[in-house]
């Protein structure tokens, strides 16, 4: 296993860290314990020391898990890291007393990585208010937790406001090489840089969309690493940036464990051509989106209730990454009422929109499309 050093808290971290968000589970939903302690075995035997959890995984017991599983593991040896949810904190209460049950679910009296989780402008701004950030110094100072930081959803100028706002220890970000654009992107990498703000990476793969890639692009990979899977690539890709110190992955199956082993055991960094290689895949997959709705919502509310820039969405997200099973769960959740066989064609929206995109007729060509995968 290949290690970096944050330098900053002087410490040493796997490269590759365990996210206990989608352990295996039973057909009833619950978690797998015989399945994902094997698992969570095997990836500290093979060096990994961080390991990543939060109060809601798993339906609130993703930390119970972790509290059993690591007791028969050193745990002086290991970085554990867990999250406040910042969504149910509404007084320095909730947090004392979410902070209290985090210690006896996961059976330890310190937290290595403690994290404001998921939080963009607003939610910051309401915990500043509520004294949360004071809270968890507090907390810092007593030895309850060593290293303070935040996990991230929301656009670049939020995150340069949160990061800015106070010397954080790291903070989590979503970031892989089709996101580079997207919440905090490359502007935010190097921002956290320039600060000295180590990062944390989470959703190197995209949840899986960027392990199965459509086949003339896996064979463009394929190419020039014959033997390495694609999955490997979105984590190279994460991995050999200088200021990612570690690369999350919510292992389900020992094979995704054991690629990612192998991924990280003796770590290449991309070189020059992989990099223009990889640029141009993602580039490729950017052009096949179905039309250029932006999400902007000037074309809502739709008078007949069809929600048009989330069916564009999942349309779109299905034209770049042709994950068929994927999108037809998605397609089945959405409801009825928002889906385009309500629309009246009145073009309300084609009047509104900036794009000019002609939406009736591609509302009616998505409602087809995605309608043929649940056949």
């Amino acid at each position: 296993m290949q290690y970096n050093t944050i330098e900053k808290l002087g410490e040493q971290t796997s490269m590759l860290g365990y996210g206990c968000m989608r352990l295996p589970t039973t057909p009833d939903g619950e978690i797998d314990e015989a399945t994902a302690q094997a698992l969570l075995d095997r990836a500290i035997s093979a060096g990994v020391n961080y390991i990543d959890t939060a109060y809601g995984y798993h339906n609130g017991k993703s930390e119970a898990f972790v509290g059993r599983a690591l007791r028969s593991h050193d745990r002086a040896r290991l970085h554990l890291a867990t999250k406040l949810p910042c969504w149910a904190v509404h007084s320095r209460a909730d947090a004392e007393r979410i902070f209290a049950e985090q210690l006896e679910r996961l059976q330890t009296d310190y937290i290595d990585f403690y994290l404001l989780h998921s939080i963009g402008r607003d939610r910051w701004r309401t915990l500043v208010e509520l004294g949360i950030p004071d809270f968890c110094e507090e907390l810092q100072k007593a030895g309850k937790i060593r290293h303070f930081g935040f996990s991230f959803h929301d656009d670049f100028d939020a995150f340069a406001e949160i990061l800015t706002a106070r010397d954080w220890d790291f903070c989590q970000i979503q970031f892989n090489y089709m996101d580079v654009d997207e919440q905090a992107g490359w502007r935010g990498y190097r921002l956290a840089e320039e600060r000295g703000v180590p990062l944390i990476v989470m959703e190197p793969v995209k949840g899986g969309l960027l392990a199965n890639l459509t086949p003339d692009l896996t064979e463009r990979l394929r190419a020039r690493r014959p033997d390495a899977s694609t999955a490997s690539w979105a984590m190279r890709f994460v991995g050999s940036l200088p200021n990612v110190k570690v690369v999350l992955s919510g292992m389900t199956t020992a094979d995704q464990l054991e690629d990612n082993l192998r991924t990280f055991g003796a770590f290449e960094p991309l070189d020059e051509g992989e990099t223009a290689l990889l640029e141009g895949v993602a580039q490729d997959m950017k052009r096949r989106v179905h039309n250029g709705c932006t999400g902007c919502r000037y074309c809502m509310p739709c008078p007949a209730g069809v929600d048009i820039p989330r069916n564009f969405a999942l349309w779109n997200r299905f034209g770049v990454y042709a994950n068929r099973n994927g999108t037809a769960w998605d397609w089945k959740k959405l409801p009825d009422e928002a889906k385009p066989t309500q629309c009246v064609k009145c073009g309300k929206c084609e009047a509104a929109c900036p794009q000019k995109i002609p939406i009736r007729a591609d509302l009616a060509a998505l409602q087809a499309e995605l309608d043929a995968l649940t056949d």
